[in-house]
């Protein structure tokens, strides 16, 4: 009897700690998912309220620099034509030889000396034949020749000579010599210059509406540049056509200034 009241009191020792451990796991259960969800709310609030205090204003600024252009560009062609390509090309090629030694001699570079386009191609004549009441016919192609055309882009550093340079090359030949345009070397220093003007012309008044409104410039949170680009000096009057005396005397061309010009937009985050 003894041992049969010891063994149900054991029973029952086991029953209460199983009941007893099922009621703890429960309440640990429902203590984490209530603090998940209190987690997931307070940064659900924290995120919206970030989000309504972050107010911003954006300001554009305008930069602009002047400088007078150190290079000139301009372009020629020479064109030839003979009964055979090979004919056409070598007749093509003493002139263009002619017109580098004379770029050489002038000072001109071999970097500042490029091909902008070469060319072969045969050139035909159409005779018409005469035409019926109802039919014209096709008129018959005559093969004439060969053409063989090259344009050279020369950028002159001593600009004072561009002039003396454009009518050399056409005495020597060259025809079609247009597209005078003046640059500057170095567009980089000058770009960031206008840049950081825009800049300072955007934070000027940035700060003085600040000032206005009562607020504070908390940071900038954004920049966009939306120009910075060159506005060049151009002569564009097509000279030498042909070459020959067109252009015997050295023509003057004016230089100018070049422009160089930069757009900017900063935002700002204000409290």
């Amino acid at each position: 009897m003894e041992n049969s009241n010891c063994c149900s009191n054991h029973e029952g020792l086991w029953k209460d700690k199983g009941d007893m451990f099922k009621v703890l796991t429960l309440f640990l259960l429902i203590t984490t998912i209530f603090m998940v969800f209190k987690t997931i709310g307070a940064y659900k609030q924290n995120a919206f309220i970030g989000q309504e205090m972050q107010n911003v204003i954006s300001f554009n600024g305008h930069g602009e620099v002047t400088a007078v252009a150190d290079v000139a560009t301009f372009t020629f062609s020479v064109t030839e034509e003979a009964a055979t390509t090979v004919k056409a090309q070598d007749a093509s090629a003493k002139k263009i030889n002619a017109i580098m030694k004379y770029l050489k001699d002038q000072g001109i570079e071999d970097k500042d000396i490029k091909t902008a386009g070469y060319s072969v191609y045969p050139r035909y004549e159409y005779q018409n034949q005469p035409c019926s009441q109802y039919y014209c016919p096709e008129g018959e192609r005559t093969l004439k020749g060969y053409e063989v055309s090259q344009t050279i882009t020369v950028k002159v550093r001593e600009t004072d000579n561009a002039g003396k340079l454009l009518s050399g090359v056409g005495e020597l030949g060259a025809t079609n010599i247009s597209g005078v345009e003046f640059s500057i070397d170095d567009e980089e220093g000058l770009k960031r210059d206008a840049r950081k003007i825009a800049i300072e012309d955007a934070q000027k008044q940035a700060e003085e509406l600040a000032d206005d409104l009562g607020v504070n410039l908390v940071r900038i949170i954004g920049f966009n540049e939306t120009g910075n680009y060159p506005v060049y000096a151009m002569y564009d009057k097509a000279m030498g056509m042909g070459g020959g005396p067109e252009i015997a005397v050295a023509p003057e061309i004016p230089k100018g200034e070049n422009t160089i010009t930069s757009d900017i937009t900063i935002t700002y985050q204000i409290k």
